[in-house]
């Protein structure tokens, strides 16, 4: 058994929503593809990224650092869902698809932040 930051259950759930953020932003008008639509993508990438990246550093401190920098990328994407909603980019559907979402890796990224500090975040990855 190898572990990766792949087996991480919140580096898997962060990966979806960045799937699923391209999915959404592909149909942002035109003019937006430098603007919102690669902001967003940005940010919801960095989620991901982040916990990748401190997934092998060997600190507490430093996996930490890299973890709320991951929570700070899934805020700012907390809201580019509202202003997308508010710009009419998205529909009600894909907001509350796109939120839920959010909401269930913040969810999981919460809980392996708590796991690092209690020294019990081995718990919080799958064993392939």
């Amino acid at each position: 058994m190898t572990n990766t930051f792949k087996n991480i259950k919140a580096w898997q759930r962060a990966h979806e929503f960045v799937v699923k953020i391209y999915k959404t932003t592909r149909f942002f008008p035109e003019f937006e593809k430098y603007g919102l639509a690669a902001q967003f993508q940005r940010a919801a990438v960095s989620i991901p990224a982040n916990i990748a990246e401190g997934f092998r550093k060997l600190s507490k401190a430093d996996k930490l650092r890299f973890m709320n920098i991951a929570q700070g990328s899934l805020e700012e994407c907390r809201y580019y869902i509202i202003l997308s909603k508010d710009l009419e980019y998205i529909n009600q559907n894909t907001y509350d698809t796109l939120n839920e979402h959010l909401e269930d890796t913040s969810r999981l990224l919460n809980s392996y932040c708590r796991g690092i500090i209690n020294n019990a975040y081995k718990n919080l990855i799958i064993d392939e």
